[in-house]
């Protein structure tokens, strides 16, 4: 019987693993380990923390007293440096040992710095942690020249944020249409145009050194002439997971921490969840999941496993970003569509698009209308047979599609087990 869970990390998929172990029952020890003051929410860091409008308290993932209310022991400022799976303990950095008879991987992962000389300046950001965030803030003041790498989820985002500072900003990618694969080549330009809309320069190309002096930062990007000059640069590059633990401990690790359809890694008495855990499944190694949502399910099913019981059939995967006030969301995957539909116009206040094959819908994507996204994803994950007419056609309620009467009852909202939705 499993009487004592270490979980190593508090981030979305260390503390929904925590509160799912709770919710369904564990009556066992249930530590919380830590190297932050506390457990805190990502998201923000690119957005409401960044532009100062949400302090700790409010990024917080749970209120302590509901650590206390569920008996969850958190140890922060603390770090785990060894697992010790054959002794039933995991090893503290002041060389306690902490017993476990199971260990979750809740590890997360570290901003990725591409080995570009001169990465290394004081000046080069990255945006992961609050003290990332602290620190970034300082650079972003009103005129501020600020070139951000990567015009992904993240880097977007800090765009976008420093753009609400007061900022000049110069956004490099090597990639012309960004996020493509995941919203589609519609959508996908039209947010990319975004930044223009909004006085930011892009430019297709990638960097080939910084030089930092004691005021600014040089950047020679590729296809100029002569390099640039910048108060700051921030990294939006991606992310790498922190698997040292695992390989130290000698479990399988693939670019990533490897599990099986249960969350369980190469050993039995560990498991990984959130970021850092990478899928094997009908012996194929899956990429990595890194949303949000994803690792609060991965939680989820961590501890059904532990408790032996069934475990929650994976959701098709969903996201969200924000920028420039507008909101979107993207579900399954747009680059296995063979047909994509558009509702509405990028004209108006809110729109969506649809991936569709075979009579089917694949991926949906959407700009401020939260709705359309949570019926196409019941229509994916129900199979349920559509049309291209059917899902353009403004007057054709989506709900009626899902087999619910107008009036009836509503769409359920996204699964959600112990912490709300941002």
């Amino acid at each position: 019987m499993i009487k004592r869970v270490v979980i190593v990390g508090a981030g979305i998929a260390g503390v929904s693993t925590a509160l799912a172990l709770r919710a369904r029952g564990f009556d066992g020890h249930l530590t919380l380990v830590d190297s932050g003051e506390f457990p805190y929410d990502r998201p923000p860091l690119s957005k409401d923390f960044l532009l100062g409008t949400k302090d700790t308290k409010q990024i917080a993932l749970q209120p302590q007293q509901l650590y206390d209310k569920q008996q969850i022991l958190l140890l922060n400022r603390t770090t785990v440096t060894a697992l010790r799976p054959d002794q039933g303990a995991v090893e503290l950095m002041d060389g306690r040992l902490l017993p476990a008879d199971r260990v979750v991987l809740a590890t997360g992962g570290r901003a990725a710095r591409p080995p570009i000389p001169g990465v290394d300046s004081d000046r080069v950001h990255v945006l992961r942690t609050i003290d990332d965030a602290d620190r970034l803030r300082q650079a972003l003041t009103p005129g501020a020249r600020i070139l951000v790498v990567g015009a992904g989820l993240i880097g977007a985002e800090v765009v976008s944020t420093a753009i609400h500072l007061g900022c000049e900003v110069l956004l490099a990618d090597p990639i012309n249409v960004p996020l493509t694969g995941v919203l589609g080549p519609h959508l996908a330009t039209w947010l990319h145009a975004l930044h223009a809309r909004h006085h930011v320069t892009t430019k297709q190309a990638t960097v080939k050194w910084f030089v930092g002096h004691h005021d600014r930062i040089e950047a020679w990007l590729t296809g100029e002439a002569n390099p640039r000059s910048f108060d700051a640069v921030v990294l939006g590059v991606g992310m790498l997971p922190s698997t040292e633990l695992a390989q130290t401990a000698g479990l399988e690790v693939d670019r990533g921490i490897v599990v099986d359809e249960g969350n369980v890694t190469s050993n039995p008495a560990v498991l990984a969840v959130g970021d850092p855990a990478r899928l094997r499944s009908a012996g194929v190694l899956l990429p990595r999941t890194e949303h949000w949502e994803a690792a609060q399910h991965d939680g989820v099913r961590a501890a059904a496993t532990l408790l032996g019981t069934a475990s929650p059939k994976p959701p098709t995967p969903w996201f969200w970003t924000d920028r420039y006030h507008r909101h979107v969301e993207g579900v399954g995957h747009m680059d296995s569509a063979a047909e994509t539909v558009i509702r509405g116009s990028f004209e108006d206040p809110s729109f969506s698009v649809f991936g569709l094959r075979d009579g089917h819908v694949v991926a949906a994507a959407s700009v401020d209308d939260s709705g359309a996204v949570r019926a196409a994803r019941r229509m994916i994950e129900r199979r349920i047979p559509v049309t291209a007419d059917q899902m353009a056609d403004l007057t054709c309620n989506l709900r009626t599609l899902l087999g619910v009467p107008l009036g009836g009852t509503p769409i359920p909202p996204l699964l959600t087990e112990g912490i709300e939705k941002p």
